[in-house]
């Protein structure tokens, strides 16, 4: 991405972040690529714009498509609401065991076959573990030769509105090249499976002025200044790790998420010894799980604890006060949440009328406990008891 686009083309981004409706950002981006200058170093972003305005054309096709079918009454079912704590999707190319694995950890009534993308729709399933419920979205096989292929699209959409991503990899063949692949294509959609060298949120804001909460490797008015060339005057910018200018301005244009990911591995009792040097490198950087699915090897307690931590999640039991014991079934949250933000998410009049909280470990239940107040943050494994007023 690069920096010193001309004031016509940002100005014509600005009325691509103005759009309301699909049709809108359409002729917003039609416009935006007509003022790109046409040049090596702006290669990647006309790709990038073009493909945009590709999946915005299939989308409003799609919309048509699916509103005629609301009336008539037919139509196949492309989006599956989350159910349960968790939703993933799992994704991967032809036969590399996508329907073995919702067979195996769910209750799902699949057909497992070795005909390569004859699946074109979503398929949903439960894992039940620990009282933790992780719904599990088989998506249609991705084709790693085809970018723009129409089940790559479907994946994507499925991926955006998940929780997390399981990518499912054949260890007959170079797991790394597959993996690649598969990361090019996420990415050129504006999704990250690995987390990139820095996060960035910008947040519009109505007053204000820019804040800058993080690292950078400029200073805060050479960002400040090219927020202002793309006519934002107020906003929040939020950074985990270390961000660069190219950085901020590739946030803003191409509104990059992040979806963590884990990395399965089936067949790896077919493994060369080359694979598991591959397999190595990969761990660095993936939380990788190996298995076998034709007898359906998954350690259950291990697979949980993986998702649990590559989402960065933590399990916070409630008890009722007068109660002798707390609930079996954990609230599933974000690490770092607070009593306050927890008594929200339980009840507002809990938040309200909140007078101070209870905290035990599960472990040392009900022995000892502490009392805490709205701005605790919260632990795995954690028992709140929480009075109010």
């Amino acid at each position: 991405m690069v920096t010193n686009l001309p004031p016509e083309a940002r100005a014509k981004w600005i009325k691509v972040m103005e759009a309301k409706s699909p049709e809108e950002k359409l002729r917003a981006l039609e416009e935006f690529l007509s003022a790109i200058p046409k040049h090596k170093g702006t290669e990647n972003l006309v790709h990038w714009v073009r493909r945009r305005i590709a999946q915005l054309r299939r989308e409003i096709e799609e919309k048509r498509i699916k509103e005629r079918s609301v009336r008539s009454g037919s139509g196949l079912k492309f989006y599956i609401e989350k159910e349960g704590d968790i939703q993933l999707v799992i994704i991967g190319p032809p036969n590399s065991g996508k329907s073995s694995l919702l067979k195996c950890l769910t209750n799902a009534k699949i057909d497992c076959d070795d005909i390569p993308y004859s699946t074109t729709v979503p398929i949903p399933g439960m894992f039940i573990h620990n009282n933790i419920y992780v719904q599990l979205v088989k998506a249609p096989s991705l084709n790693l030769d085809d970018l723009d292929s129409e089940l790559n699209t479907m994946a994507i959409a499925l991926a955006r509105n998940a929780d997390g991503i399981i990518i499912q990899l054949d260890a007959t063949m170079s797991v790394k090249k597959q993996l690649e692949k598969i990361l090019n294509i996420f990415r050129l959609h504006g999704i990250h499976l690995s987390k990139p060298r820095a996060m960035i949120r910008i947040e519009r804001k109505h007053a204000g002025g820019i804040q800058i909460i993080g690292k950078l490797c400029v200073s805060p008015e050479n960002v400040k200044k090219l927020l202002q060339d793309y006519g934002i005057q107020n906003a929040l910018v939020t950074i985990e790790g270390e961000a660069s200018l190219e950085d901020i301005e590739e946030a803003l244009i191409r509104e990059y998420v992040y979806k963590p990911s884990i990395v399965m591995i089936n067949k790896i009792d077919q493994a060369s010894s080359i694979l598991e040097d591959e397999i190595k490198e990969l761990e660095k950087n993936f939380t990788i799980i190996k298995t076998s699915l034709i007898k359906c090897r998954i350690d259950y307690d291990e697979f949980l604890e993986k998702i649990m931590k590559t989402l960065d999640l933590i399990r916070i039991f409630t008890k009722e006060p007068h109660n002798v014991k707390f609930s079996d079934k954990p609230f599933i949250v974000k690490r770092g949440v607070t009593v306050g933000e927890l008594a929200k998410m339980l009840h507002s009049k809990l938040y309200k009328n909140f007078k101070y909280a209870k905290i035990w470990r599960v472990e040392t239940f009900p022995n000892y406990f502490k009392r805490v107040g709205l701005d605790y943050v919260l632990n795995d494994g954690d028992v709140i008891e929480i009075r109010t007023q």
